[in-house]
């Protein structure tokens, strides 16, 4: 038997992350990619160029590939259900993907199997906010159902004033749009896990995500004083869900964390996750290749972690479009500290990189080392 090709939609860090731990495993990987210069075609050389809303692209990038999947959700169903048609296995499916795709769906689908969410409803004009306010309380979170991450498509309004202005830009662009309520947790979470086709499941250690306007800064693996039964708790609800769905390949649930110990679902995303990250040399199989294995039915790896402690965090783009010099000097001060690059031209606030610090020592140490780096490859510090 030939060694498989994977296709994925998508070229960007999580896909050029997926890169050598396809090569470990002897699989090839295909991209469907908007240019050449995209992160991960600088490093795939088979790369199809085209758009995800494009079905006759995609097909080319399904074309000799042996199962595809995806490193974004921005794909039409209906193009995926054109893929299965014409018998591409796709992973995970249409079915179970729109769950990730679309809020409302999935928060319906959640609540009616009893999993813990939010409060929320589909709204469409300023007395259907109001008539969820008076319920849940202001302020209330606006969300459009589909095309938002990275803080984007999120609203906290106070008043139903604010809430018109989101409500009439949601009807030009045609997205429907939730209410959630505001809900006053103590810290965010995120359970990681994987799935195959025939139903083998594991479940990473819970982390603890810092988020900074609407983006993902730091990252603590397992969450540091999470209680057992509570992380227990989470995983299980992460593979609960991941079984109720059908789905394959890895999934990362998003989670808040109440004072009174409750954890509630606020997002899935059925891809590699910045969540993870920290398992490229943190876990025994990082999420990368847990992906690749578990699309493609092969047996699943250890999501064990390798040391008491990981932290990992983002760098983003600032003032300094030359971040060389800025990485040597963190490659010489601290050997210990592994730095991912993702190829990107720099913009200030963009995702650019990660450094993570995995270790036995204090948990304070690990986090000034991981946010010392970030911080000097931004320019936030220069000494």
């Amino acid at each position: 038997m030939a060694f498989p090709t994977v296709g994925i939609v998508g070229a960007g860090q999580l896909a050029r992350m997926t890169a050598p731990a396809a090569a470990a495993l002897g699989v090839r990987l295909r991209l469907l990619a908007g240019s050449p210069d995209e992160s991960a075609a600088q490093v795939v050389p088979d790369v199809v160029l085209g758009s995800p809303d494009d079905l006759d692209a995609l097909r080319r990038l399904a074309d000799g590939c042996d199962v595809i999947t995806f490193e974004h959700e921005h794909v039409p169903p209906e193009h995926l259900e054109a893929l299965v048609a014409d018998g591409v296995p796709v992973r995970p499916g249409p079915a179970a993907l729109v769950h990730a795709q679309d809020k409302a769906v999935m928060r319906e689908r959640l609540t009616a199997a009893g999993i813990p969410c939010p409060r929320w409803r589909v709204v469409a004009s300023a007395d259907d906010v109001a008539g969820f306010a008076a319920e849940a309380g202001w302020p209330v979170v606006l969300k459009t159902a589909r095309g938002g991450y990275d803080g984007r498509g999120v609203w906290v309004v106070g008043s139903t004033a604010e809430a018109v202005e989101v409500l009439e830009a949601a009807a030009a662009r045609g997205v429907r749009v939730l209410a959630e309520e505001k809900v006053a947790f103590v810290r965010e979470l995120a359970a990681q896990v994987a799935r195959s086709p025939h139903g083998q499941a594991v479940a990473y250690p819970v982390v603890e995500t810092v988020q900074r306007q609407g983006i993902c800064r730091e990252v603590f693996a397992p969450a540091p004083g999470l209680a057992e039964d509570a992380a227990v708790a989470a995983q299980e609800v992460a593979l609960r869900i991941a079984g109720l769905l059908d789905m394959v390949g890895i999934m990362a649930v998003e989670l808040f964390e109440t004072a009174d110990g409750r954890v509630l679902v606020n997002e899935l995303a059925m891809r590699p996750h910045n969540s993870g990250h920290w398992t490229i040399e943190g876990a025994v199989t990082s999420q990368f290749e847990q992906h690749l294995r578990a699309v493609l039915d092969l047996p699943l790896g250890s999501p064990a972690a390798l040391g008491p402690h990981a932290v990992m965090a983002n760098v983003l783009g600032g003032d300094y479009p030359d971040m060389y010099p800025a990485y040597r000097h963190i490659l010489a001060r601290d050997p210990g500290v592994k730095v991912h690059m993702y190829g990107k031209q720099v913009r200030p606030g963009r995702k650019v990189g990660h450094v993570t610090v995995v270790g036995d020592g204090p948990l304070d140490g690990l986090t000034e080392r991981a946010r010392h780096a970030a911080a000097y490859l931004t320019g936030e510090i220069t000494e």
